[in-house]
């Protein structure tokens, strides 16, 4: 009997510490604006950055398709039409803010005034490790 009980005590007990390390975290600066990020996403993108670390959108004035990973600086690339990182962009908004915030003006900024964010990015070469799976907040 105690060996069924002992590995079902520590399920429990890791569920119980990841409840309370998520609690913790969201109750953050960083936590609180991963949650509004994620609120702001449609459920494909939620889905796309819970699974893959980053989400697409569409650009609002040219319809091209951009990739915003987790990150705060150079976690925005262009991709083609199957999806191949052409180019890469930095540019976030002023102030020292959470993630999650810079990811969503980031969004917000492609979506809406995408000629705008374009004429004060900086451009750069994207590679697979400035884009790699690592970087997984969703």
């Amino acid at each position: 009997m105690l060996g069924f009980s002992r590995p079902r005590e520590g399920r429990r007990a890791r569920a119980i510490r990841a409840l309370f390390i998520r609690h913790g975290a969201e109750r953050t600066p960083e936590g609180r604006s991963l949650q509004l990020l994620r609120a702001w996403l449609s459920p494909a993108q939620r889905a796309q950055f819970t699974e893959k670390g980053y989400f697409e959108v569409t650009g609002g004035d040219t319809g091209r398709k951009y990739r915003i990973y987790a990150g705060a600086s150079t976690n925005v690339c262009e991709v083609d039409e199957k999806g191949r990182a052409m180019r890469g962009l930095c540019f976030m908004p002023r102030g020292n803010l959470p993630v999650g915030d810079v990811m969503l003006s980031q969004k917000i900024a492609l979506e809406c005034s995408e000629n705008q964010a374009l004429e004060v990015a900086r451009r750069f070469a994207p590679t697979g490790f400035m884009f790699g799976r690592s970087r997984l907040l969703g």
